[in-house]
């Protein structure tokens, strides 16, 4: 399988980085090939501009819905979208890993959306490629979420609501909105204060979730109506 792993955030020892790394390395170990967008070390752009367009269909105006489908025509996309775009169509499965911020994604996966996920590439609401007939249709794509709070704090109820109505901006709204079938997220509670003992035992059950990722069924993941 070919694996896309796109990695947000900003501490190359943190526990995140950990999680990252023993992602890849489990999946490497079952000889699958693997790809990482490192996108803090990458300084990644999240500004999506006029600069993104080698070959520009309108100079005067910028509507970047036609620009997107314009560099599409004339394979005119800015270099640092282009290998991206690249990395997405060879992949099977889309992994994201981030910690949730404001209940979404830090700002640079936020852009890594905007600018890769383009129109012509993604999606296109004029020919009506969206959701099942979006472009990325055949692949799959997952979460993996570290959140600050407790489960008892994102449960529907909680203070903060069920945290599946705030992953379902991305999860409905971006990623099946492409055509990608979404896996249940993985989620990490309380990521902030773990002992070295519970720290150790999700990384164990992240690597089983892996592992399982393989044979997980696909398109089980109930969407329950964003958090507005």
């Amino acid at each position: 399988m070919k694996i896309l792993y796109v990695y947000a955030h900003p501490e190359h020892s943190s526990f995140n980085a950990f999680l990252k790394e023993t992602a890849v390395n489990t999946l490497l170990d079952r000889l699958h090939y693997v790809e990482v967008s490192d996108l803090y070390r990458m300084k990644f752009n999240p500004v999506l501009g006029k600069d993104d367009f080698l070959r520009r269909k309108d100079p005067e105006t910028f509507d970047p819905q036609d620009e997107a489908l314009h560099a599409v025509d004339t394979l005119s996309f800015s270099r640092d979208i282009f290998e991206e775009m690249e990395k997405v169509g060879r992949s099977d499965l889309l992994i994201f890993q981030f910690p949730l911020w404001f209940s979404s994604v830090p700002a640079i996966l936020k852009g890594w959306f905007d600018r890769v996920f383009a129109a012509g590439v993604a999606f296109n609401p004029i020919t009506g490629s969206i959701y099942k007939r979006g472009l990325l249709s055949g692949r799959k794509a997952i979460l993996v979420v570290t959140a600050g709070g407790s489960a008892q704090a994102y449960r529907e109820g909680g203070i903060h609501g069920d945290i599946h109505r705030h992953l379902a901006v991305i999860n409905h709204c971006t990623l099946a909105y492409a055509g990608l079938t979404v896996l249940p997220p993985h989620i990490i509670y309380e990521a902030d204060t773990l002992t070295g003992e519970e720290g150790r035992e999700e990384i164990h059950r992240y690597r089983e979730r892996l592992l399982s990722l393989l044979t997980e069924e696909a398109g089980r993941y109930p969407f329950p109506p964003p958090a507005i």
